[in-house]
């Protein structure tokens, strides 16, 4: 087996209705996730195969279903859901990396945009490259 590498997805934008003030429930508002999967390249680089990989597409699919979906009170409710069923639909990834934001948040100050991280490992793995 090869070293498991970081897969990325950057700055997924989606509108939700996700949120505890019953405004961003009806309302809604955009959101920004990050996805990072980590597993092993060295066969999809070798063979130029989407087999032998993941399809960002896919990743992009359990992200847009998560965010359009059904509403949320937390933050952590929304990246917890979008790993979780990342490392279930795929088991060649080991690790997933989800940051989910609201860049639209009633603060004083300037901000890309507050929100959480989690990091959720299939049982017993661990990447070398964390």
């Amino acid at each position: 087996m090869g070293i498991r590498t970081p897969f990325h997805q950057l700055k997924f934008l989606f509108h939700g209705f996700h949120g505890v003030k019953p405004e961003e429930k009806k309302l809604g508002q955009k959101f920004v996730v990050d996805v990072d999967a980590w597993l092993d390249l060295s066969e999809a680089g070798k063979s130029d195969n989407l087999s032998d990989t993941v399809s960002y597409t896919e990743i992009y699919r359990i992200v847009r279903d998560v965010v359009e979906g059904p509403s949320q009170n937390l933050l952590e409710s929304v990246a917890h859901l979008i790993a979780n069923t990342t490392l279930l639909k795929f088991p060649q990834i080991s690790a997933v990396r989800v940051k989910v934001g609201k860049p639209h948040v009633a603060v004083h100050g300037t901000i890309d945009y507050l929100g959480v991280e989690i990091l959720r490992y299939k049982k017993n793995e661990k990447p070398e490259s964390l």
